[in-house]
């Protein structure tokens, strides 16, 4: 019987990362439940791994309708990040392609309250805690770019 390859574990994984926001200095946040992939108990932005032959502006917009309900607006590629952690005792590598994206404040909503216990608009000075473990990172490099 031929194993499953987990992205992140046995491959590479890439992942389409967005930072929703609303233009007008607030961004969402999920904390994210028992039934996440990982990292439970902590906020964290959207994103979701890309598929093989999906397009990532396919994934972005599926995601964050997934995600919060919303529809894209606009968005911008901010760049990407090469993440290296720990899950469950295994080294995972993601390459994260991150995303700056424009949704109405109005249509957003927990769209999986099964993954998410919550989420919430947030600002700069108003990070809840604790954090997802590469989001530190995420405002470090964009800081200047994300309001």
């Amino acid at each position: 019987m031929i194993k499953a390859m987990t992205k992140g574990v046995d491959h590479i994984g890439v992942t389409a990362s967005f930072f929703c926001h609303d233009g007008k200095g607030n961004f969402v946040m999920a904390l994210r439940g028992a039934n996440a992939r990982d990292e439970q108990g902590r906020w964290d932005i959207g994103g979701g791994g890309l598929e093989f032959g999906e397009k990532i502006e396919d994934r972005l917009r599926t995601e964050i309708k997934e995600e919060y309900c919303a529809d894209v607006i606009e968005y911008e590629f901010l760049g990407f990040r090469d993440a290296h952690r720990e899950h469950n005792g295994k080294p995972t590598h993601w390459i994260s392609l991150d995303f700056k994206v424009r949704v109405d404040h109005a249509q957003v909503r927990n769209g999986e309250p099964h993954k998410f216990d919550d989420i919430r608009w947030c600002t700069l000075a108003t990070l809840p805690q604790p954090l997802h473990s590469t989001i530190p990172l995420f405002f470090e490099k964009y800081r200047g770019k994300l309001i």
